[in-house]
């Protein structure tokens, strides 16, 4: 049996066994009113009249016209069965009609719903109707995929059409205020969003309709009133990118990434070795209660599965922690049944200044995400703009910083597109002036979404107590070449930071 389809919600089109078979447009209107009839047997005479567009029946030519309908309804079937199996007499079928004169020979028009596309469109949408809202939004998407057009566009002006063409019109009306409905219901308002706007550019004078799209929008504003940005990641394989205005602690549904130094120092008293105000200095008070000793256990139980580097000499650092660890180690601390990402972003001095370079802030990045990707849960990962506060890499502003970030996720997306769902870079009010979120915008529409990544492999995490470098590393284009030095202004108050930074390039986390 031959697959076909007929199709009515637009110009009229007829598919046999996956390919468009080419009608008259006699023909075509043919079909179109046989349609129309839902079911019903049509006349000859009637169909003559309506199809040929003939006022009635001249005398003496009835014969005539009963030849033409009769050689329309054969290149129909034919068209309907080119293999001629027998579906063109089983679809198109001949019945007669019995009248107060004689019986009057008819065509009906057989086609289930999986034949014809206004039937589908129609069993589709009652069934949403009943549906819970997940079911709902399905089918009425899938009924909205149907249309292309006006229906039965091919007799738009033709009375015998009229009644069809305004039952599906009224019906793709309730399919799409209901898709609205089910959508926000579900909480997908941005999805819901295009359709009501369609819905409001065809009727402008609506009122239901326009409170139908200022609810809609006015709950999209609640929804991201501190949403700046929401974008695929290129090469991700569908995580997306949000950068929000607001607290990093208040990403309550997300992992947290919190910079430290490569000693790993907790302590913020007198703000001598970490600065209260930090994000590491919050940490403390925001997530473990203000007990400086569970956050010490935690990190010291993560640390045992790395080997320090080397440990200093109390006379030498007499203040704070003495052993050192890579630059880009990352502990994992579980809290309340998600991550802290603690990742040693910067090298802490002798001196208690805190020393880092766009080259170590990359390194640790993309050991960062490998952490992210292994321990993260595939959950939402929540970053502030690290490497802007204390421990300044004075090489690269904010939107570099920025842009760091994200390229940096996207490469190692590209290699593992399971890292996480979402990135979501969280940037303080203050900052965000000095940020430049255009750049970013445009390099996510310009970055590879296929390729590669070419980055490098992480960078030497050999310890170094000499100052950070002078310029980015190569591979960090987007961001570093050609970017201009910035001073070292004052230090930021709820930065990732850990520490001060050197007189020269950086700032002290606090008195000495």
């Amino acid at each position: 049996m031959a697959r076909i389809r007929v199709s009515v919600l637009g110009p009229a089109r007829l598919r046999v066994d996956g390919e468009d078979v080419r009608l008259t447009p006699l023909t075509t209107r043919l079909l179109v009113r046989l349609v129309a009839a839902e079911g019903e047997p049509v006349p000859i005479r009637r169909l003559h009249r309506e199809v040929w567009a003939v006022p009635g029946a001249l005398p003496r030519q009835a014969a005539r016209h009963r030849n033409d309908v009769h050689k329309r309804v054969l290149e129909l079937r034919r068209a309907l069965d080119p293999a001629q199996r027998g579906d063109g007499a089983r679809i198109l079928r001949t019945e007669q009609l019995l009248t107060s004169a004689a019986p009057e020979t008819a065509y009906r028009l057989v086609l289930t719903a999986d034949e014809l596309d206004c039937a589908e469109f129609t069993d589709l949408v009652h069934s949403a109707l009943l549906a819970a809202p997940a079911s709902a939004a399905d089918r009425l998407a899938a009924a909205l995929d149907l249309v292309r057009g006006r229906p039965l566009a091919d007799a738009a002006d033709d009375a015998f059409a009229l009644p069809l063409i305004r039952r599906l019109t009224a019906l793709h009306e309730t399919a799409r205020r209901q898709l609205i409905r089910s959508r926000m219901d579900l909480g997908r308002h941005d999805l819901a969003l295009p359709v009501a706007e369609r819905l409001a550019r065809e009727r402008p004078d609506d009122p239901a309709t326009a409170e139908l799209l200022g609810s809609l929008r006015a709950r999209l504003r609640e929804r991201h009133g501190r949403e700046l940005l929401r974008q695929p990641v290129p090469g991700a394989g569908g995580g997306e990118l949000v950068v929000v205005r607001g607290d990093l602690f208040g990403q309550e549904d997300a992992n947290l990434v919190v910079g430290f130094t490569d000693t790993f120092d907790t302590a913020t008293e007198q703000d001598l070795v970490i600065s209260r105000e930090s994000v590491q200095g919050q940490l403390v008070d925001r997530l473990f209660g203000g007990e400086r000793r569970l956050l010490d256990d935690r990190v010291q139980a993560g640390l045992r599965a790395f080997t320090p580097l080397r440990t200093e000499r109390p006379q030498d650092k007499p203040r704070g922690r003495r052993v050192r660890y890579p630059v880009g180690t990352t502990v994992p601390l579980p809290v309340d049944g998600r991550r802290v990402f603690a990742v040693a972003y910067s090298r802490l001095g002798n001196d208690l200044v805190a020393r880092s370079s766009p080259a170590d802030l990359r390194a640790s990045l993309d050991q960062l995400w490998a952490a992210v990707a292994r321990y993260g849960m595939y959950k939402p990962v929540a970053i502030p703009l690290i490497g802007s506060g204390l421990a300044r890499v004075v090489e690269l502003d904010r939107t570099q910083l920025l842009l760091m970030i994200v390229e940096s996720f996207a490469a190692h997306c590209r290699r593992d597109p399971a890292t996480a769902p979402e990135l979501r870079v969280v940037i303080r009010p203050a900052d965000l002036e000095r940020t430049d979120l255009s750049a970013l915008g445009t390099y996510l529409r310009t970055a590879p979404h296929d390729t590669a990544p070419h980055d490098k492999a992480p960078h030497d995490t050999a310890p170094h107590d000499t100052a950070p470098h002078d310029t980015a590393p190569h591979d960090t284009a987007p961001y570093a070449v050609g970017a201009p030095r910035r001073p070292a202004d004052a230090a930021d108050a709820a930065d990732p930071a850990d520490v001060p930074a050197p007189a020269d390039t950086t700032r002290r986390s606090g008195p000495r």
